[in-house]
């Protein structure tokens, strides 16, 4: 998620960069939509790196939760399940993995191991799960 991220950002690996996914972003309701390309983005690639290394787990799931319900919800949710179709299949994917890694915590290497804390569990994916379906939810709303 973090070449998700770097591609509306910064525009690596072919992507468009902030200026022309905020347009994407104002023309699928959001405004102003270069704030929530960067919104997106930065949740993209700061949720990805985090849940790369291991660092504010829980957060990490939470923004990578958060930004894939807005996608569900406002490009793929049209479109049926499967991501051949330009369905919610990735998604969904995503969210899921994202939630079992808060749930079952980082691995053996992580940072947030040397600060004694995200080790997972109910706890931390709820937190997850609930902060990133209230970031969502606001998101939508505005």
């Amino acid at each position: 998620m973090a070449g998700h991220g770097s591609q509306k950002l910064f525009g690596l690996f072919g992507g468009p960069g902030l200026t022309a996914t905020g347009k994407g972003f104002d023309a699928l309701g959001y405004h102003p939509g270069k704030f929530f390309a960067l919104i997106g983005g930065l949740s993209e690639f700061l949720g990805g790196l985090g849940l790369a290394v291991g660092l504010f787990t829980p957060l990490a799931a939470a923004a990578l939760i958060g930004v894939m319900i807005n996608a569900m919800a406002t490009v793929t949710g049209a479109h049926g399940f499967w991501d051949t179709d330009g369905g919610v299949e990735y998604s969904v994917c995503i969210a899921v993995v994202a939630l079992a890694v808060a749930a079952i915590g980082p691995g053996r290497l992580a940072i947030d191991r040397f600060f004694r804390w995200g080790a997972g569990g109910w706890l931390e994916a709820g937190f997850a799960l609930g902060l990133g379906g209230v970031a969502a939810a606001i998101t939508l709303s505005l």
